[in-house]
């Protein structure tokens, strides 16, 4: 008779997520099997050490979960959440999927919140995708006056649904050249994590290529195009000495710098995650 029991087809679906060439196979296929059965990871792994079976209809769940991401689907779009920081954010297609790298980015924006002597200091999270920056800065600053747009129609309502609620944050569906213009020469911090793959480069991983919106990932020629404009409109967002956040790829620093260097900006300096990689750069207004 076949094993049927949660440890025998979280096993079998890690093999087949192993031969799909996911990265972390094993622990994906407890988070589907978590997915589908309500339980938290932790929870999965107690039921699969004390040998726990699975309802049939829940391991027909889990089979067509386990498909959906062999096929290179996203995990957090099948589950419909993706972790941030102490957050959990919904997400799905359409929206780009927060990454772990950029919850270091963050950190810069939050410090400077946290260290400005303003008794409501000014954040403004300038293409917000998910929401995820914006909703880090409001609920860890929760002094902070937070402000956040995203232009694409089809990540604004992820935004919205992540940020409803949130008394100190407000989000608009507009183009972050124009956005907040009402603000100019009041924010304490700018952050961006704007699209900076080069348009000829193809990403590796078939979940960024074949899932992640286009207009989240691609910047133009050289990547930049819109960290050109960053370096443009932060400066009239920002009072004197503000601070600008960009997230950009491990290559980039250095054309960054001297884009903003040459912008007037002040102590420009990139900053390495926690893979060694550079992953920020950051610089003060005049």
């Amino acid at each position: 008779m076949p094993d049927t029991s949660l440890a025998s087809l979280v096993r079998a679906a890690a093999q087949r997520l192993a031969d799909a060439g996911v990265t972390d196979p094993l622990v994906d296929a407890e988070l589907l099997a978590g997915h589908v059965l309500g339980l938290r990871r932790g929870e999965v792994q107690a039921a699969l050490v004390r040998g726990d079976g699975i309802p049939d209809d829940r391991a027909t769940a889990l089979d067509e979960a386990v498909a959906r991401r062999a096929a290179r689907e996203p995990l957090q779009h099948i589950t419909g959440v993706a972790p941030f920081r102490h957050l959990e954010l919904a997400v799905g297609p359409g929206v780009f999927v927060p990454r772990p790298e950029t919850e270091t980015v963050v950190q810069f924006a939050i410090d400077a919140l946290l260290a400005s002597p303003d008794p409501a200091p000014v954040a403004i999270d300038l293409g917000t995708g998910s929401g995820a920056i914006a909703l880090a800065m409001a609920t860890e600053v929760p002094h902070a006056v937070v402000h956040a747009t995203e232009l694409s129609a089809e990540a604004y309502p992820w935004a919205q649904r992540n940020t409803a609620g949130v008394a100190n944050l407000t989000l608009v569906n507009e183009d972050l050249r124009e956005a907040f213009r009402d603000l100019d020469g009041t924010a304490s911090v700018v952050i961006s994590n704007p699209p900076y793959v080069p348009d000829a480069a193809v990403p590796r991983d078939p979940e960024v290529r074949l899932f992640d919106p286009r207009m989240a990932l691609y910047g133009g020629e050289d990547g930049l195009d819109i960290v050109r404009v960053l370096s443009v409109r932060a400066a009239e967002l920002l009072r004197p000495g503000g601070l600008l956040v960009i997230e950009h790829g491990e290559l980039q620093g250095e054309a960054i710098r001297s884009i903003l260097t040459r912008d007037g900006w002040r102590a420009a300096a990139t900053h390495r995650d926690l893979t060694l990689r550079d992953r920020a750069t950051t610089a003060l207004r005049s």
